[in-house]
C-alpha cells in the first residue's frame, strides 16, 4: 500500500464522525408534469485508471522514500498524469458523441463526464430517455441519482498516539508528513488556525505527487488555500440542475456553511496543539490525529439538502486525478441504493477503481444504529468504522439541602464558593398572563416572557429538558439566555421521561448550569424541591420556596479508564445485500474508533450549536448522534 498500516491507524480513527445535517431526498424532478431527472450513467469502457497495467499499480503502491520516518508516496500523477490527462478530453468528447446519436434531436443537459475511476456521466433527462439509453450495449448501468447526507484533544492519548504510531512516525511533528487526505464533505472554513501552515519550526513541502487545484470565489478568495490545505473545489451540478441550490446560502465555493467538513478535516489532519477555549474557558489543546498531513477538500455537500450521488462521484473523481492518498467519506446514503446489491452503485463502484488505484478509502458506517444491518457504508473493498465511546467524562454535581448530591453533565462553571441558593421551577416562576394551557412548553424556559422576574432574580431556575431539545426545537442555550435575562443565578435542567433512549451530552454553558440525565434522580430532585415548598393553609398558593442547592461545576475532565463501547447510535452489521435485507456475508463494520464527544474545529459562519462557539472562529464538541 501507499502508506505504512501503522499510519492508516492514525487516519481511520476519525472517520467515525457525525454529524450532523440530513440530507432531504430530493429524487426526481419537483415538476409533476415533467418526470425528468438526474440519472448516472456507467459506460463498459474502462476509465483511466483501468489503462495501467496491474503490475505498474502494485509497483506504485509499493514505492518507499529513503526517509525513516515518512512512507514514500511514489508522484502517482507523475507516472500516469500525462497520459491520463490527455485521455479526459478523448472521453468526454465520445460521452457527447454517444449521447448526440442516442438522444439525437432531443433535449437533455449533461451534468458531468466522469474519466478516472468510472467511465459514464450525469445528465438529466426524462424516464423515456433513461429507457433508451439502458438499451444501448454500450451502457453497464444507469440509476437514478440519489441523496447523501453527512454521517468526531484527548483522543490522541486515549488511543495511545504519542507513545506508539506517533512514535514511529517520527512524533507529531511529522505524523503524517507527506500524505495528502481529501475530504468529500461539506467543504472548510479556511480561516480556522486547525488549517494554518505557520509551523516555524518545520515548514509544509509541496507534494510533488499532487496536482489539485484551489477554487477561487468571493467566499473562498485567493490565499485561502496554503502549504497545509493545498486542494479546495466545490460540485453541485445535481442540485442547481434540481433548482434547490440557493447560492446566496449554501456558498457555491470550498468554503463550509454547514462545519462538518471543517470538523472531519481537524480531526484528521489539524494542526497539534491548537487551544480549545468555549465559553471562555480553555478545555486544552486539539491535534488532529496525523496533524502532517495535507488536506485538500472536495465539497459535495450542502446545509439545507445534504447531497447527491451525481455530484459526490464527479468529486472522488477529482479527487482520485489529483493524486490524492486517502479518501475521507463521512457521508451516507439516505437509503438503500438501488441495484442488485447494495455495493453496486456509481459511489461504490468508484470506490472499487481508487481502491486499484492505491488510494486507501475510509468511510463512516452511519448513525443508524443500533438494528442489525442498518449499515450505510457497503463495500467489501473499502475500510468502514464504527463511533465508539471513550472514558474521558466532564462531571458535574448539584448538591442539594438535604445533602444528597446528585450527579450531572454540562460544561459549566459552579455556583460562588458552595454557597447554597433558593431554587424556583420555571411552572412556578410564571408571570400573570402566562399559563401552562397558553404554553404547554412554558418549562422549558425558551421564551424571557413569561417570566416574573422578581421571582426569579438571584436564585437556580429549574427547566424541563424534553424531546424537543433533542429534536431542535427547544435549545439549552435559549435557555440560559432566559436565565441570564431573568437576573437566575444558574439553571438546573431535569429530564424529561419521555427523552429515554436519547444520550444527552454535556453543552457548554456560560453560567452556573447543570443538565440531570437520570430520570430517577431527576425524581429525586422534583420530590425534594415540591416537599420543601411553603403553602398557605387555605388557598394552597405558595408563599415561600425552601428547596435550595449549588452546583459544583462540570469545567473539568475526568479519566475513568474504562474500556471503549460501541455508541447506540452507531450503525451495525452485517451488510445488508439489497433492501430486503439479504445478508451479504459482509462483516461490517472493520472496527469502531471514538466517535462521541470529542472537541474540533467548526465553521465560522454555521448557526447550529451556537453555544459551543469560541476563540479560534469555533470549536465544536461533536456528538456524532445528533443527526
Amino acid at each position: 500500500m501507499l502508506v505504512r498500516f501503522g499510519f492508516l491507524l492514525l487516519v481511520i480513527s476519525f472517520v467515525f464522525l457525525s454529524n450532523n445535517i440530513l440530507g432531504q431526498q430530493q429524487d426526481g424532478n419537483d415538476n409533476e408534469d415533467d418526470d425528468s431527472a438526474v440519472y448516472i450513467v456507467t459506460l463498459k469502457q474502462p476509465p483511466i485508471v483501468h489503462l495501467f497495467e496491474e503490475q505498474e499499480l502494485k509497483q506504485i503502491r509499493h514505492q518507499h522514500k529513503k526517509s525513516k520516518f515518512a512512507p514514500k508516496l511514489k508522484p502517482r500523477n507523475n507516472s500516469r498524469k500525462h497520459h491520463g490527462k490527455s485521455k479526459i478530453p478523448s472521453i468526454a468528447q465520445s460521452h457527447d458523441s454517444f449521447l448526440r446519436k442516442t438522444l439525437k434531436g432531443e433535449k437533455y443537459i449533461k451534468l458531468y463526464s466522469y474519466h478516472y475511476l468510472i467511465n459514464g456521466f450525469a445528465l438529466f433527462v426524462s424516464s423515456q430517455q433513461a429507457e433508451k439509453l439502458s438499451m444501448r450495449r454500450e451502457v453497464a448501468n444507469i440509476v437514478l441519482d440519489y441523496s447523501v447526507r453527512t454521517a468526531t484533544t484527548y483522543t490522541p492519548q486515549f488511543m495511545g498516539l504519542p507513545q506508539g504510531a506517533w512514535v514511529k512516525e517520527g512524533g507529531f511533528e511529522i505524523a503524517g508528513e507527506g500524505v495528502v487526505i481529501g475530504f468529500v464533505d461539506t467543504g472548510i472554513d479556511p480561516n480556522h488556525p486547525s488549517f494554518n501552515d505557520n509551523d516555524s519550526k518545520r515548514s509544509y513541502p509541496i507534494p510533488k505527487h499532487f496536482s489539485g487545484v484551489c477554487e477561487v470565489t468571493p467566499d473562498f478568495p485567493s490565499g485561502s488555500c496554503n502549504k497545509k490545505l493545498i486542494g479546495a473545489r466545490h460540485f453541485a451540478q445535481s442540485a442547481v440542475t434540481r433548482g434547490i441550490f440557493n447560492s446566496s446560502e449554501e456558498y457555491a465555493s470550498p468554503f463550509d456553511g454547514d462545519g462538518h467538513g471543517t470538523h472531519t478535516a481537524s480531526v484528521a489532519a489539524g494542526n497539534h496543539g491548537v487551544p480549545v477555549i468555549v465559553s471562555n474557558h480553555n478545555f486544552g489543546y486539539a491535534s488532529g490525529i496525523a496533524p502532517r498531513a495535507f488536506i485538500s477538500v472536495y465539497k459535495a455537500l450542502y446545509k439545507n439538502f445534504g447531497g447527491f450521488a451525481a455530484d459526490v462521484v464527479a468529486a472522488i473523481d477529482q479527487a482520485a486525478q489529483d493524486g490524492i492518498d486517502i479518501l475521507s467519506l463521512s457521508i451516507t446514503p439516505n437509503r438503500k441504493p438501488p441495484g442488485v446489491a447494495t455495493f453496486f452503485n456509481p459511489i461504490d463502484m468508484a470506490l472499487l477503481s481508487a481502491v486499484k488505484a492505491g488510494i486507501f478509502v475510509v468511510q463512516a458506517a452511519g448513525n443508524t444504529g443500533p438494528a442489525p444491518k442498518s449499515m450505510s457504508s457497503f463495500s467489501p473493498w473499502i475500510f468502514t468504522v464504527g463511533a465508539s465511546s471513550h472514558d474521558r467524562v466532564y462531571s458535574n454535581s448539584l448538591i442539594l439541602g438535604n445533602n444528597v448530591t446528585i450527579q450531572g453533565i454540562g460544561f459549566a462553571i459552579p455556583t460562588n464558593d458552595g454557597k447554597m441558593y433558593k431554587m424556583i421551577s420555571a411552572f412556578h416562576a410564571l408571570n400573570k398572563s402566562t399559563t401552562v394551557d397558553k404554553d404547554m412548553y412554558v418549562g422549558e424556559c425558551q421564551d424571557y416572557e413569561n417570566f416574573d422576574q422578581d421571582l426569579v432574580s438571584g436564585n437556580l431556575l429549574i427547566c424541563s429538558y424534553s424531546a424537543r431539545f433533542v429534536l431542535g426545537l427547544s435549545t439549552i442555550k435559549q435557555a440560559l439566555d432566559v436565565a441570564k435575562n431573568l437576573s437566575a443565578i444558574g439553571v438546573v435542567f431535569y429530564i424529561d421521561p419521555y427523552v429515554l433512549g436519547f444520550e444527552i451530552n454535556p453543552t457548554p454553558m456560560d453560567m452556573p448550569g447543570i443538565i440531570i440525565p437520570s430520570v430517577e434522580d431527576s425524581k429525586t430532585l422534583l420530590k425534594y424541591y415540591n416537599s420543601s415548598l411553603q403553602r398557605d393553609g387555605t388557598t394552597k398558593e405558595i408563599v415561600s420556596f425552601g428547596a435550595v442547592a449549588s452546583i459544583e461545576g462540570g469545567l473539568n475532565a475526568n479519566f475513568s479508564n474504562r474500556a471503549p463501547k460501541v455508541m447506540y447510535y452507531s450503525a451495525r452489521g452485517p451488510d445488508p445485500e439489497d433492501n430486503s435485507f439479504n445478508d451479504a456475508d459482509i462483516l461490517k463494520p472493520n472496527l469502531v474508533a471514538p466517535g462521541n464527544s470529542i472537541w474540533g474545529a467548526w465553521s465560522s459562519v454555521s448557526t447550529d450549536s451556537t453555544e459551543f462557539e469560541g476563540k479560534n472562529r469555533g470549536f465544536f464538541y461533536d456528538f456524532s448522534n445528533f443527526d
